[in-house]
């Protein structure tokens, strides 16, 4: 070998360091990779930043605009009330309703969004009828994520496969050609959930108040401050109040007025109550200053903590979060989102205490109080997703009809070839923000940066691959393999590698390094690369054993409740069943 192949082998054994540990975050592990193969030599300026104007990414970030546009205009809350008002009348049917909606609007539009709104309908529908939210919010995923495979622009796999095989065989996938087999996972997916996957779903969250959910009855105490008191007469300096504890002073009542807070510029007076989160012991050490009383309470409800102008939020952490990895004292929370931590569910483990101190992930979920003025600017953070049932969207009603003809104009232009969807799709952009669905503030949000960035790195990774022979070495060692059992063994290696490898690395990084691979593979054995290639770009999507392997198991790990290991219960036979689903038809519906 080279040392140009041996080099290469490197680096694709550090991308999956990179990728599968925490110790970077998977963009800027994107970038290093790219760096390297630009100072090694292996790539020149031009093929290394060959991924910035790749049809993919730019298709990828165009249509993370066109589902913000979509969502914006308020279509999918209406779809969630009119769902929300059915199933109370036939919950099952109306369920299996919803859930094929959910995945038809997954199918054209980014199905990040889709959860978002459906996970606070889905947590207020399980409480009206009684039943665990956690039975409904892993369905409301799964679905999602099968509905999203059947369409070149359900998911960001799909364009990617469709750039790497053009750019190798000067021919795309088309809009549709995705669909007969996504419909067979789909259809063997419901079947599967209906009949044994939700019996083995845990029932994590109950019919309960978010209080009584993070466990804050022995987190949440109410101090007088006493006449003598060296507070009276002073703004509350929270800082030094609680230097050195673990402590939170969550607001300040006022003896002649209940029903407000008051948490900043507030001259504390005589008689005044602060209610603090902290421990038991936390608060003992706050009394040795002997100027505060402790003031006995009931047991703490939501609505002790939903007086006059402050609410009660529950929400999760993005998947690719920038605030990934950053601990909340990192970030001044309270200064940059006006909200103060009261619990935090955190790996599928609960924390009241040393909050400061935790890293945060996708999928963490938090229970937040603040000013019913900041939640809007809360829910329009790309870092949150709010699962809390609020009034906050303003949506853009008057566009919906703008904005279902633009999508429908991107898909059919590209549908019927009159257009690429890269040429298509940026046209959608423009057109939405013209037109008032989006503002190009909006837009600019709207774009996942840390996808695109890790495109931007990965993609020439798999040029490397071929440009150094690398990718055929590893093609030669794989047909040794299995070359003697036929192309359909060879597929179905590939789509189990492509699942074990997203199990640990990111869906995009996964396709972008095994499906140069499949395609090199094909042509070394001369058959068509469509059905490999395919297999890997299906099996990297359909990932349901980890909350981590798709954002849509991700969002709702915490709001769900969930342990990690219920998606390996739930999602391994899912997974293994889709295997032999993709062994059994790709064959037949894309030949060799």
């Amino acid at each position: 070998m080279s040392f140009d192949i041996i080099f290469v082998f490197f680096l694709l054994g550090l991308a999956l360091f990179l990728f599968s540990t925490n110790y970077v975050s998977f963009d800027v592990a994107s970038i290093t990779l790219l760096v390297c193969l630009l100072v090694s030599g292996i790539l020149t300026p031009e093929e290394g930043f060959s991924g910035i104007n790749n049809p993919a990414t730019i298709s990828i970030a165009a249509m993370f605009v066109i589902s913000e546009g979509i969502r914006r205009t308020g279509i999918l809350n209406t779809a969630g009330d009119f769902f929300c008002e059915k199933m109370k009348q036939n919950f099952w049917l109306w369920l299996i309703v919803m859930l094929l909606f959910v995945s038809f609007a997954s199918a054209f539009m980014n199905n990040t969004a889709v959860i978002m709104i459906f996970i606070p309908v889905i947590i207020d529908i399980a409480a009206r009828i009684g039943i665990s939210a956690s039975k409904l919010l892993m369905p409301l995923s799964f679905a999602a994520i099968m509905g999203g495979i059947n369409t070149l622009i359900g998911t960001s796999t799909n364009l990617l496969v469709s750039s790497i095989i053009e750019e190798r065989a000067g021919q795309a996938f088309s809009m549709f050609d995705f669909a007969p087999m996504g419909l067979i996972f789909l259809g063997g997916g419901f079947l599967y959930m209906y009949l044994f996957g939700v019996d083995l779903i845990p029932s994590r969250r109950d019919k309960e108040d978010l209080t009584k959910g993070f466990k804050m009855q022995g987190y949440l105490t109410d101090l007088r401050v006493k006449e003598n008191s060296d507070l009276v007469d002073k703004y509350l300096n929270e800082e030094e109040l609680t230097k050195e504890l673990d402590l939170d002073v969550i607001r300040i009542f006022k003896p002649e007025s209940d029903s407000s807070a008051q948490r900043t510029k507030t001259m504390v007076k005589a008689g005044d109550v602060l209610r603090i989160r902290g421990s038991a012991s936390e608060i003992d050490k706050l009394l040795r200053r002997e100027d505060l009383s402790l003031v006995p309470g009931d047991r703490w409800v939501d609505v002790d903590l939903e007086h006059g102008r402050d609410a009660l939020v529950e929400a999760a952490v993005a998947p690719e979060s920038t605030l990934a990895g950053i601990t909340l004292s990192d970030i001044d929370f309270y200064e940059r989102f006006g909200a103060i931590p009261l619990a935090i569910r955190h790996h599928g483990e609960l924390q009241q205490e040393d909050l400061s101190e935790i890293s945060l992930a996708g999928g963490d979920a938090l229970l937040l109080s603040l000013s019913t003025d900041r939640v809007h600017d809360l829910n329009e953070d790309p870092n949150f997703v709010i699962s809390s049932e609020l009034d906050i969207m303003r949506p853009r009603t008057n566009k919906i009809p703008v904005a279902l003809t633009i999508l429908a104009g991107v898909v059919g232009t590209a549908a019927f070839n009159l257009a690429p969807i890269v040429v298509s799709a940026p046209a959608g952009v423009i057109l939405m923000i013209l037109t008032g669905c989006i503002t190009a503030e909006e837009a600019y949000k709207a774009i996942n940066w840390k996808v695109i960035m890790l495109l931007v790195g990965v993609l020439p990774l798999g040029m490397a691959m071929d440009k150094t022979g690398a990718a055929g070495l590893l093609a030669e060692s794989l047909i040794n393999l299995l070359h003697s059992l036929g192309p359909v063994a060879i597929l179905s290696g590939f789509y189990f590698l492509t699942m074990l490898v997203t199990a640990i690395i990111s869906v995009n990084a996964s396709v972008a390094l095994l499906a140069p691979i499949a395609y090199e593979v094909a042509s070394q054995i001369d058959v068509n690369a469509a059905p490999l290639v395919l297999a890997v770009s299906y099996a990297a999507s359909l990932t349901f054993i980890t909350p981590f392997g798709h954002h849509a198991n991700t969002l709702i790990y915490g709001p769900g409740q969930f342990k990690f290991s219920d998606f390996t219960k739930v999602g391994l036979p899912l997974n293994l069943i889709f295997w032999i689903l993709a062994t059994a038809f790709i064959p037949i519906i894309w030949s060799f």
